[in-house]
């Protein structure tokens, strides 16, 4: 027996497994971390004034950011986290422990602001031109001014305190990713009003996803889906969302603004004619090369856009009375910067150049920057910031109105339900194979094969997942089903040939497994061209069970199944 399992681990098609099943533990990663996880930080909130961040949606589950301590208070779930922020007070200075770094909170007091009918004075600054002598000379200068204006009094009363802003959930044990079906949260599916073309299309969803952020929303799945009679859809997938606000946020078309000291200079779509992608009007701005700055490097870009006659005439008359500054490197602008607004909510802040000071012109120069620790990744950033800048331009609303075909909403609570009764399941499944292959063969050296095989297989598969970031919800659990079963069945299928084989005194082994593995081969194929419709199927719905399957299946055909004829082979062969 000795020589045999020497034998079996010096087999190649063992040994290929063997590497697989080490790979793909590497990238499943279990831990045992205590805390919880950030899975979203509010634009605004204590937290984010703080400099706590969102993680990123395509990160690994266990690389994310953890909570470990406030105030020096373990926090070891959900629970914990709860029961400390219950009791905050305002205006208290909380301190956050995470795995990254740590952080100085301040609540902020949650007030119920009334407006009287009575009226105060307020002074406010005013920018005013006037004529001074300068060496003789009468010049035109802007000063400003302070100026009394009357406003309704108010009075704000402290109800309570400010959420921290933060969306927190117990530590993974795995960077297995969930899906809305064990995790909990919201799953909205919506369709165009009109059909739409690609491009339009591929703005809709940067817009959409753009949209979730600034809510807020880091968690989110925006993909495009079509169903087998050509329907478009929009599924969007949110983890540990509201399905009123979801439903809220995507019902508005949206509106994108630019304004100047407050007051609209134009709007996305009616006033912006044309935005430049080419490379020709777009890109890293030539005449400002990246260059180093501080620990990382700094890159700029530029594109330009064009605006309606109506837009540029407001511009003209809200600079002219604008200031020019410099900068540190001496670069002129105007005083008050070009403010980029989406849903009323402040996105991004652009310098205006000094030349365009009370110019009605057309076509101008967008710019801005980008940073990172290395030049390439620098460029990557800067070009990033673009593209969103751009898209922003471009859509400001969304290019069509969109409905709501139907909204699912799951339960934490429900989504652990499935979780147990998964595990539950997939260990009684293991067990009926265990029994009835015992009975079958009655030989434990071909029992134990065919069921550490299926748990190397589920183990594979769920490694696979885990890197191209595969979220397993109830449909992909249901393609494990499947490939497991059609691996015992092929397995099943090498084990009878083996024996019929050895029974009828054939010992061409080689012969013997070609023939399995012919019958094999021609079910592999059977069940992936089975599976490719169903990708489209039900609007995408289905998607994690075909993909699942295929992949599943392409495992045991590929890695798995050749590895257990070898080892057969060797534990049959005398």
């Amino acid at each position: 027996m000795k020589h045999k399992a020497k034998k079996i681990f010096k087999n190649l098609r063992v040994i290929i497994t063997l590497v697989a099943i080490v790979l793909a533990i590497v990238a499943i990663h279990p831990s045992t971390a205590d805390g919880v996880t950030i899975r979203s930080v509010k634009t605004n909130s204590s937290a984010s004034i703080a400099g706590i961040v969102s993680p990123k949606p395509t990160a690994p589950p266990t690389s994310k950011e953890r909570i470990i301590s406030m105030n020096n208070v373990p926090i070891n779930d959900i629970s914990d986290y709860h029961d400390f922020v219950k009791d905050l007070q305002p205006n208290r200075t909380v301190q956050v422990k995470t795995n990254v770094k740590f952080y100085r909170l301040i609540t902020k007091p949650k007030l119920n602001i009334t407006i009287l009918s009575k009226l105060e004075p307020k002074t406010i600054q005013e920018t005013i031109q006037v004529n001074e002598t300068i060496n003789e000379t009468i010049t035109l200068l802007n000063k400003k001014i302070n100026k009394t204006i009357w406003v309704n009094k108010t009075t704000s009363e402290v109800i309570g305190t400010e959420d921290l802003g933060l969306s927190v959930y117990n530590s993974p044990s795995n960077n297995i990713r969930k899906g809305l079906d064990l995790q909990g949260g919201t799953r909205v599916l919506l369709t165009p009003e009109e059909p739409i073309d690609q491009d339009s299309m591929d703005i809709l969803l940067e817009n959409m996803k753009y949209r979730l952020n600034i809510f807020g929303l880091s968690d989110v799945v925006v993909r495009e889906s079509t169903d087998l009679s050509g329907n478009q859809y929009i599924l969007v997938e949110i983890a540990g969302a509201n399905e009123d606000e979801v439903k809220e946020l995507m019902a508005k078309q949206g509106k994108f603004e630019a304004k100047i000291s407050n007051q609209t200079v134009f709007k996305g779509g009616q006033d912006i004619t044309y935005v430049c992608k080419s490379a020709d009007c777009s890109g890293i701005d030539p005449n400002r090369p990246c260059g180093p700055s501080g620990e990382g490097w700094v890159c700029r870009f530029s594109f330009s856009i064009a605006l309606s006659p109506e837009a540029a005439r407001r511009q003209a008359d809200l600079t002219s009375n604008l200031e020019i500054i410099s900068n540190e490197n001496n670069d002129e602008f105007l005083s008050e910067k070009l403010q980029l607004y989406l849903d009323d909510s402040l996105v991004d802040e652009l310098n205006i150049g000094e030349d365009l000071k009370g110019r009605a012109v057309t076509d101008i120069q967008i710019s801005g920057s980008g940073a990172g620790k290395t030049q390439q990744e620098g460029i990557f950033n800067t070009l990033a910031n673009m593209k969103r800048l751009q898209t922003i331009l471009v859509t400001g609303s969304l290019p069509v109105k969109l409905n709501i075909v139907k909204t699912d909403n799951i339960s934490p609570s429900l989504g652990e339900e499935f979780i147990k009764s998964a595990v539950t399941i997939g260990l009684l499944a293991i067990l009926s194979v265990f029994i009835v292959t015992t009975l079958r063969y009655r030989k434990l050296k071909i029992t134990i094969p065919i069921v550490l095989t299926s748990l190397i297989e589920v183990t594979l598969l769920l490694g696979v997942a885990a890197v191209i970031g595969w979220n397993l919800d109830l449909a992909a659990i249901a393609g494990i089903i499947i490939a497991v079963g059609t691996g015992i069945d092929h397995q099943i299928v090498i084990t009878d040939e083996t024996i019929k084989g050895e029974q009828a005194n054939i010992y061409d082994w080689k012969k013997k497994i070609k023939n399995a593995f012919f019958i094999i081969m021609g079910a592999y194929f059977t069940t992936v061209v089975a599976m490719l419709p169903l990708i489209s199927a039900g609007a995408g719905l289905l998607k994690g069970f075909a993909i699942t399957t295929i992949i599943g299946v392409s495992i045991g055909v590929f890695i798995t199944r050749p590895a257990y004829a070898a080892v057969i082979e060797i534990l049959l062969k005398e």
